[in-house]
């Protein structure tokens, strides 16, 4: 008997030292919802044998905040837009690349290299691009124009939703005014707020909604229109045929979401091999097969689905591109912007 429990407790210290000495790495990944496929999370985690821990926001001021707070050390990879990683790098809440360990870069198509938000590649890679515009149910709203009229002012094609994000929301707003989605002249801004004030008033008004959240009320049957990201609204007609999505005539904003290592990352090592792997050919269009974004891997265009490379509402054409604009990080003068922000919807 004593043998049978020496030998019993010898297995439970091989067992728990085996357990120390092997845990898998951790890979902490802080991204938006719905924004990845699931199936490469598990296929990464099977070829690096680690483990992917994954959060989730619905806005770029909702993960700077946290990051602000003491996530900068809790997380290794973030996926901010363009105009956040200019703000990020300022606040040196990213950590400087280390492009010798990510030998894929050179998927990386040209038109999406040495952008504003980062001249130099040194602090992000592009992970996915794409379209702020209508989503909305062809059998609920008559009458429908491609126009941000249709969601703002006085009148809409029925209720509607905007998207609560900041700089995107308002520059959207500013571009339907023929304004400058950059700019800092506080009588432009005030147009915006009062557009918006004005419409908070119509009775169709349901409110902000970030994120998926309103592709989901569009496909509920919650709301008729809702402004949203374009890969979201391509999901969602998968989903609701009587739905469709459009970039508004008077045009609209463009933006490129980026890989980024956190400045106190806890596996700095792994994320860069994450990032390697995102850009990988295969692995990029599968992403973007997933997601329904357009990608910035120029090595991945030829395993993207055919029908995905036809589709307007996934890659526009160049008449549309042409009215597309990027909302840029401001520096101090985005003050005026989260303080307009403040008063459309505190009112």
């Amino acid at each position: 008997m004593r043998q049978i429990i020496k030998s019993v407790m010898l297995l439970l210290v091989v067992a728990l030292f085996c357990g120390k000495t092997f845990a898998a790495e951790e890979l902490r990944l802080y991204i938006w919802s719905e924004y990845i496929d699931p199936q490469i999370i598990t296929s990464f985690e099977k070829e690096y044998k680690c483990k992917v821990l994954v959060d989730l926001y619905e806005s770029n001021e909702d993960m700077m905040a946290k990051l602000v707070a003491g996530g900068v050390s809790q997380y290794d990879l973030v996926v901010p837009s363009g105009y956040a990683i200019k703000s990020m790098i300022a606040q040196k809440l990213l950590m400087k690349l280390d492009k010798s360990k990510i030998p894929n870069l050179k998927n990386v198509d040209p038109k999406f290299t040495k952008l504003p938000s980062d001249p130099g590649d040194d602090y992000s890679i592009p992970y996915q691009w794409g379209t702020v515009g209508i989503y909305y149910n062809k059998t609920k709203v008559k009458n429908f124009t491609p126009s941000w009229k249709m969601v703002l002012g006085d009148t809409a094609g029925g209720p509607f939703l905007l998207m609560d994000s900041t700089r995107e929301m308002i520059g959207s707003v500013l571009i339907a005014l023929g304004k400058s989605p950059n700019t800092s002249n506080k009588s432009d801004i005030g147009e915006a707020v009062k557009l918006m004030l004005q419409t908070k008033k119509n009775k169709d008004f349901k409110g902000f909604e970030g994120g998926v959240g309103g592709k989901n009320q569009v496909i509920s049957g919650t709301v008729a229109l809702a402004v949203t990201y374009n890969g979201d609204a391509v999901r969602g007609i998968d989903e609701n045929k009587d739905t469709a999505f459009v970039n508004p005539v008077e045009g609209g904003l463009i933006w490129v979401d980026s890989l980024g290592i956190t400045a106190q990352a806890p596996n700095p090592n792994l994320a860069h091999k994450f990032i390697n792997y995102i850009l990988d050919a295969k692995i990029g269009a599968q992403l973007s097969n997933y997601n329904r974004y357009p990608t910035p891997n120029l090595a991945a265009l030829s395993f993207i689905a055919p029908d995905d490379l036809k589709n307007p509402a996934i890659y526009p054409d160049d008449k549309t591109k042409a009215k597309l604009q990027f909302v840029d990080d401001l520096g101090l003068e985005n003050r005026i912007y989260d303080e307009a922000w403040t008063m459309i919807k505190s009112r």
